[in-house]
């Protein structure tokens, strides 16, 4: 599926295809890039009424994304989500991290970043998508070697949904994309 436009306005159909496309094919996890929790509580409606059985794990910003020692995700939406049945998880983003501290600094290209350009030629959501299932394999909320779904978006909403199946970021590249669900145009 291919919206003609990218960003929030594609978020309920993103989240429908993403757990139709797991409930179809027995995928067991599926992960969600969210700041603030809206994507992640619509994610889960769609999933109720799908009947999905599965994990959800939702992957926010880093602390500091936004602003020095902040987090977007207030701490009450956090607890909300884990009582919803989300694994709710925070950590440095495995595509920026320290390289874009690094590169904003000494003004180079690293190659992880390259990496990151490269995913984001599918589109942006592409890139948040692999990079959100990389930080939740890391983080012990994924089963290694094992075919998830993934949901991201272009600065806010989902409009992408990849099926893939993530790689410790000690072994980044070996994560392979099995199918974009969906993404913008």
């Amino acid at each position: 599926m291919i919206f003609s436009m990218e960003g929030p306005d594609n978020t309920r159909e993103t989240a429908r295809a993403a757990v139709s496309a797991a409930v179809e094919k027995n995928i067991s996890h599926i992960v969600v890039a969210s700041c603030t929790g809206r994507s992640a509580r619509v994610l889960r409606e769609e999933a109720v009424k799908a009947g999905f059985g599965g994990k959800l794990v939702c992957v926010t910003h880093a602390f500091g994304f936004a602003g020095k020692g902040t987090n977007e995700m207030p701490d009450p939406e956090r607890r909300d989500l884990e009582n919803l049945g989300f694994q709710v998880y925070t950590a440095t983003h495995v595509l920026s991290g320290a390289e874009r501290g690094l590169s904003r600094v000494f003004q180079g290209a690293y190659p992880v970043e390259i990496l990151a350009h490269a995913l984001r030629l599918f589109g942006q959501g592409v890139k948040v998508c692999v990079e959100v299932s990389v930080m939740a394999l890391d983080g012990g909320l994924l089963p290694c070697g094992t075919p998830i779904v993934a949901l991201g978006g272009t600065k806010s909403g989902l409009d992408t949904a990849v099926l893939l199946s993530p790689s410790h970021a000690g072994a980044l590249l070996e994560t392979r994309i099995h199918q974009i669900i969906c993404k913008p145009f």
